[in-house]
């Protein structure tokens, strides 16, 4: 692995996190949304999104022969990327107001399937991951600067 390697790792968790944040914050702000969207001419509440991340790897055989090439690059990934943002299929809560404007005949409101405890606790993960990848990349930078002094 070289060190400009480990920039481009760093770079790609940096970026799928802050997408993950993004996608919780877009949660927590649409908790209390019933009209996100008409589907066959009725209105849908908001559901909750998830980032799914995969590794940077296509496929088994080109990682197969980055692990060939070299020892040294045992274990060495590509970084991450973002593969898709899905919603929930968690059903949503129903939560009784017959005074709601989008309440049923019975007088139930779809609500979204948001938990805010759950959401701060991925965004702390979320925020979390992120930071330990700054740590990362400043390591790397403080080795490569440490590098170019031993020239001196």
């Amino acid at each position: 692995m070289t060190l400009s390697n480990s920039f481009g790792i760093s770079a790609s968790a940096l970026t799928a996190q802050r997408l993950r944040m993004d996608v919780i914050s877009s949660n927590i702000a649409n908790a209390e949304t019933t009209r996100a969207s008409v589907v066959n001419g009725e209105v849908v509440p908001y559901r909750r999104k998830m980032v799914v991340l995969s590794p940077n790897e296509s496929n088994f055989s080109s990682v197969l022969q980055s692990q060939l090439s070299t020892e040294s690059a045992k274990g060495i990934g590509n970084g991450v990327r973002v593969k898709a943002i899905k919603e929930d299929s968690s059903p949503l809560k129903l939560v009784y107001n017959p005074t709601h404007p989008d309440a049923n005949a019975q007088g139930y409101v779809s609500m979204p399937n948001v938990e805010i405890a759950k959401e701060m606790v991925d965004m702390m993960a979320a925020s979390r991951s992120y930071e330990a990848n700054i740590t990362a990349l400043n390591a790397s930078k403080s080795m490569i600067l440490k590098a170019l002094e031993i020239g001196k």
